[in-house]
């Protein structure tokens, strides 16, 4: 498995477990929503599930599940400002198409189904 954090979001996840002691990493995936099909996922992991994938940056550990994994390996995720809100974005090389308001895509698996 290949998720990459960048400086920014990897500062920013090691935030958000600091002030979780349950919390063991990161869990990062897709549930189905939106426009084109897919809308990512982004939690801080309090279990490892059947089927999860476990890998780390740095000791941050990344948790993805198996439905997720084949859309979102490879993805690089970032942490940036716009104004005066702070997000996560998204650098997914699965991702064949996106919807206008950016909230979702769809990968070349979904559009031959």
């Amino acid at each position: 498995m290949a998720i990459h954090l960048t400086p920014a979001a990897f500062d920013r996840v090691r935030q958000f477990l600091a002030g979780d002691a349950a919390a063991l990493g990161l869990r990062f995936g897709v549930k189905r929503t939106g426009c084109s099909g897919w809308g990512y996922e982004v939690e801080l992991a309090r279990d490892a599930r059947d089927g999860d994938t476990i890998g780390e940056q740095d000791g941050v550990r990344i948790y993805v599940d198996a439905t997720s994994l084949p859309m979102v390996d490879g993805t690089t995720i970032d942490f940036v400002r716009k104004g005066l809100n702070h997000e996560f974005v998204f650098e997914n090389p699965n991702a064949a198409a996106a919807c206008g308001c950016g909230e979702s895509f769809t990968t070349d698996a979904d559009k031959a189904a």
